[in-house]
């Protein structure tokens, strides 16, 4: 079957009306805390260009990260992000299997040659010539090499990708590493997280898809409007951590009335992730409001730091003036987050 040429006219097709598109980049504007007015030019662009065709390769890792993005509780994001992208090749959503998808893969290498976005989940093993993780004979790295040549940008989902995640952590049997440790001249945007959030995949693909290029990135290559802010400064348990109200085991008097699980190892502290503003399951909850303590999954190395629950050896000094916004939830909580501006934001220390 052939595809439209269009994305307006692909969904036309499949019955997805002009205001359901717009709802969609209404939504995706406000959760990347773009002005209102964006929604439309969104809307507009994405009406009118081509399919992106994606190409998704698997290393060293879990399949936490797909599972993180087919699992998102709005059908109607998943949906729109499906009809955005033609994903040519995944291995584990694609139908072909063997030669077919292998073929499949290579025509999309060639046909969209210098316009493909590639996407990466999964550590590269280096070690031992690499052959601790092989496709069809052949092994990450030099996969890797090759889609990366006609990339028109990599997209590092998940904290594997990113940073090489616990197949790095010590002692690294496979020598570990990650996408950015590979390849040096294409633009690299990483999404961690174990796994990451899937509005935060989403919204970067849409963002691409729009603009042809990737948002703004932090010192660590992350998307900053969803890894400006820490964990702590954005949690609803944080007026708490001001009183000095603090749980001092799982099960006691403060854990029980949501106390502050700073004493109890929570790295929200000196961890850089949206979980407390847009959080999980459609906006239900994250690890800290189900009375666990974060453990800093979006940060690089952060299985070897481990001590999971050992408090921070830094104290924190209160600050008052940091706005508590995680009991928001949802879309509108990751919008008001990252619209605050940079001036008026109050960052609490964080441990080097």
């Amino acid at each position: 079957m052939n595809e439209p040429d269009t994305l307006g006219a692909g969904l036309a097709r499949r019955g997805v009306s002009r205001r359901s598109l717009l709802k969609f980049c209404t939504a995706m504007a406000s959760l990347m805390a773009l002005p209102p007015g964006v929604a439309l030019a969104m809307a507009g662009a994405l009406d009118q260009t081509k399919r992106q065709s994606v190409i998704w390769l698997s290393f060293q890792e879990c399949t936490g990260c797909v599972e993180s993005l087919t699992r998102s509780f709005e059908p109607t994001l998943e949906q729109m992000i499906f009809e955005m992208v033609s994903l040519d090749y995944q291995e584990t959503l694609q139908a072909a299997s063997g030669e077919a998808a292998e073929s499949a893969r290579d025509e999309a290498m060639k046909s969209s040659y210098g316009k493909y976005l590639l996407i990466v989940d999964g550590s590269i093993p280096t070690k031992d010539g690499g052959v601790y993780s092989t496709v069809a004979g052949v092994s990450n790295h030099d996969r890797l090499i090759d889609a990366a040549k006609g990339a028109a940008a990599i997209v590092a989902v998940g904290t594997c990708s990113s940073y090489g995640g616990i197949p790095h952590a010590n002692p690294d049997p496979t020598g570990a590493v990650s996408v950015s440790d590979i390849i040096k001249d294409k633009p690299i945007m990483n999404v961690p997280g174990c796994p990451p959030i899937p509005s935060v995949i989403a919204g970067t693909l849409a963002y691409f898809v729009t603009y042809e290029k990737l948002p703004e990135l932090d010192h660590l290559g992350r998307p900053k409007v969803f890894f400006a802010d820490t964990i702590h400064g954005r949690c609803y348990r944080r007026p708490f951590y001001d009183q000095g109200k603090f749980a001092k085991t799982f099960d006691d008097e403060g854990a029980r009335n949501g106390w502050c699980l700073y004493e109890l190892g929570c790295k929200g502290p000196t961890t850089h992730n949206a979980c407390a503003t847009i959080k999980w399951n459609g906006g239900v909850s994250y690890p800290i409001e189900s009375g666990h303590g974060c453990l800093g999954c979006s940060e690089p190395d952060f299985w070897d730091k481990g001590s999971f629950y050992q408090p921070l050896s830094t104290p924190l000094a209160p600050n008052a003036h940091v706005v508590a916004i995680g009991a928001l939830g949802g879309v509108a909580a990751g919008a008001v987050a990252a619209a605050l501006s940079r001036e008026h934001q109050t960052h609490i220390g964080e441990e080097k």
